[in-house]
């Protein structure tokens, strides 16, 4: 340590350097590129550089730290208090200057690339390093001495105090740059991503906004995030409203084939529908819509051309061509968005024809890419999209699983909202059955359950509710492996009776107030084939990885959410697996945007991930059809389930049940009706 210099260590990079006494904090640390984040240009109007000195003896740094090496605290510092409150003990750096030996500890708020540890059931945590970036400059007026234009004097400012150069102005912009500048007395806040200037505030401005947000076929979903701290400010969501235009996808493709302009307008509706969703979580949130500046939109490939206003025709049929797959960013204008007009809208690659930007914002929250255990990721909704891999490689492909899921095509199925059965449980003897309703804490035979659904009733059975009846149905071997309901249980069980065209079971009996809820052949049937496709599309992945069993089971989407991962594995819906190792990881399509909204890295590791991802295409796989006709059976024809069947006993749906059917005769008819509403 020279006469006139002082070691300053910033933690927690744990980088030094000599320093001249009277060197501003912000400024050392610049030279030695620790990351401390500034909007302001260390005119202490932000806030966002604030350190903390550490103070003590530090052997192993040969060093003292203290308080009294920093310079007093500023007239800048005490301003900034009166505005923001106390700093209580920190300082902000851009003020604070060196005089003597430092210890300095840079929070993770501080710091340009920080992280947003996320509680909810995620894989990882989110790094804050967006790629818009907030510039205040004080830019020279305009004289007579010196004729450089308006344009030319912002860029010479920030080339100087930001040390960004090569910039582009967004040409929108320009019409209106001198007269914010006069009116601003030329002090500006620009926004600047990919080396363009996308807005101009007048004065210092440090809020940034971004909106994440997954268009599914049934539902938008959006967040709104401060760009700076990755805080979620609000989130909503809303019904796709082109489900007019039919409930699955290929339905609205073939809308468009039988109505060319219907592609325009299933367009003009859903931008219309994202930027109403947009305008309502800012609303909620207290913000302004033009402070809007950054998005990220990711749906699946019908849902991705249909937002940029591109004709889905082609992915209605063989080789389902994709007019473009590659990562786009467009200005929030071309879309029509009521944002700020500068902003821009980035969405991911598409994966493959049917595999889209959805399921890669999936891949990017759950890094299967950067783990040594096979990861299976499944988003199920009336198109499977499913990634199989590790580090070593990734596949993807994608399985028509229809709507069964989400309750359509069976006989009482709806969606998933108060009323509709979620939970389902049957005596393996008595065939007796208990219930639990979406709104209510209480099950069908318990107290407090009439209660709960005094206004709705049972209402019909939901996706989650179908799956746990046939597995509970599969148990109590009502229905045989073949799916195949048994004969011999009617009139043996008040619950068992021929329908219209096959047997059927009565999972709500009718009473006052209260409408019959049945399961049918048929729809057993459905969710066979619906399993069966799913099951399919994994074991073409499973064959081409190749590998025998999966590490881990991971599934998305409001659907994974809510499924028992027993019955899952009991139907057949996934492949065996420890069933500790089967868990439901949320939205994460939403999760996945955010982080794209959040992190520039990210991008760039997305897009080079899916450049990887070898594609199967069910359609024309020559093995998709035997491993279809397999999976038809519960759980499968032939796959042993080893790691279910250990912990599940498996029933014997063949075996002669002369007994048992007596014992449920007896049971069932002086216990009936527990799993109806009181």
């Amino acid at each position: 340590m020279g006469e006139h210099t002082a070691t300053v260590v910033f933690m927690p990079s744990g980088r030094r350097g000599e320093f001249a006494l009277g060197t501003p904090l912000l400024e050392a640390a610049r030279r030695l590129g620790v990351d401390i984040d500034s909007v302001c240009g260390g005119r202490g109007l932000c806030g966002r550089c604030q350190i903390l000195c550490t103070e003590g003896d530090f052997p192993k740094l040969e060093l003292t730290s203290s308080q009294a090496n920093l310079s007093k605290f500023t007239e800048t510092e005490a301003k900034f208090e009166a505005r923001k409150g106390p700093l209580n003990n920190r300082r902000l750096s851009c003020h604070a200057r060196i005089e003597g030996p430092l210890v300095i500890d840079v929070p993770p708020e501080s710091q340009v690339h920080k992280q947003v540890v996320r509680k909810e059931i995620d894989a990882r945590d989110i790094v804050v390093n967006p790629s818009l970036r907030m510039h205040y400059v004080e830019v020279d007026e305009a004289s007579l001495a010196d004729p450089r234009g308006d344009l030319e004097r912002t860029l010479d400012a920030l080339k100087q105090e930001w040390q960004l150069s090569n910039l582009r102005l967004d040409p929108n912009l320009l019409p209106g740059l001198q007269k914010t500048l006069r009116a601003a007395e030329w002090k500006i806040t620009v926004a600047v991503t990919d080396h363009e200037i996308i807005a101009i505030n007048p004065g210092f401005q440090d809020c940034a906004l971004g909106v994440a947000i997954d268009v599914g076929s049934t539902t938008i979903a959006a967040h709104l995030c401060e760009l700076s701290t990755g805080a979620i400010l609000g989130s909503g969501g809303r019904m796709n409203p082109q489900i007019r235009f039919g409930e699955d996808l290929m339905s609205r493709v073939s809308y468009v084939m039988m109505h060319p302009e219907g592609a325009t307008e299933m367009t003009e509706i859903v931008r219309e529908a994202i930027s109403d969703l947009i305008g309502e979580v800012c609303h909620a949130g207290g913000q302004d819509t033009r402070n809007v500046l950054s998005l990220v939109i990711a749906g699946n490939p019908i849902m991705h051309h249909l937002v940029l206003g591109l004709d889905p025709t082609e992915l209605g049929f063989a080789p389902f061509a994709l007019a473009v797959d590659s990562a786009q960013t467009r200005f929030a204008r071309e879309l029509g968005l009521d944002v700020h007009p500068g902003a821009r809208v980035y969405i991911p690659p598409l994966i493959a024809g049917h595999v889209g930007a959805d399921c890669a914002a999936m891949l990017i929250a759950q890094a299967p890419f950067a783990s040594e255990p096979i990861s299976l990721l499944i988003d199920i909704g009336t198109n499977a999209e499913i990634v199989l891999g590790n580090k070593d490689k990734l596949l993807a492909c994608s399985s028509p699983t229809g709507p069964a899921f989400e309750g359509a095509q069976i006989s009482f199925g709806q969606r998933a909202t108060a009323g509709a059965i979620e939970r389902v449980r049957i005596h393996p003897e008595t065939l007796d059955v208990r219930v639990k309703v979406i709104g209510v804490e209480a099950w069908s035979d318990e107290a407090g359950f009439g209660e709960g659904i005094a206004d709705t009733g049972i209402t019909g059975i939901c996706g989650s509710g179908i799956i746990e009846a046939v597995g509970e149905m599969y148990l109590a071997q009502i229905i045989r492996s073949d799916g195949q309901m048994s004969a011999q249980f009617s009139g043996d069980s008040l619950r068992v009776r021929p329908g219209s065209e096959a047997f059927e079971f009565v999972l709500i009996e009718a009473r006052e107030g209260q409408s019959e809820i049945v399961i049918t052949q048929n729809d057993v049937r459905q969710i066979q084939l619906a399993k069966s496709a799913l099951y399919a599309g994994i074991r073409l992945l499973m064959d081409a990885y190749p590998v025998k069993v999966v590490d881990r089971i991971e599934i998305a989407g409001a659907f994974g959410s809510n499924i028992d991962p027993k019955y899952a594995m009991l139907l057949g819906l996934i492949p065996d697996c420890e069933l500790s190792k089967v868990k439901a990881i949320g939205n994460a399509v939403s999760t996945g945007t955010r982080i794209l909204l959040l992190d520039q890295a990210a991008r760039a590791e997305l897009e080079s991930q899916v450049a990887k991802i070898e594609k199967i295409e069910t359609a024309i796989a020559p093995d998709f059809q035997q491993h279809f006709v397999a999976a038809m059976a519960i759980p499968h024809q032939s796959d042993p389930f080893d790691h279910l069947f250990s912990v599940v006993t498996r029933p014997d749906t063949d075996a002669d049940k002369g007994t048992q059917k007596a014992r449920r005769r007896r049971s069932s008819r002086s216990k009936r009706g527990s799993g109806s509403p009181d």
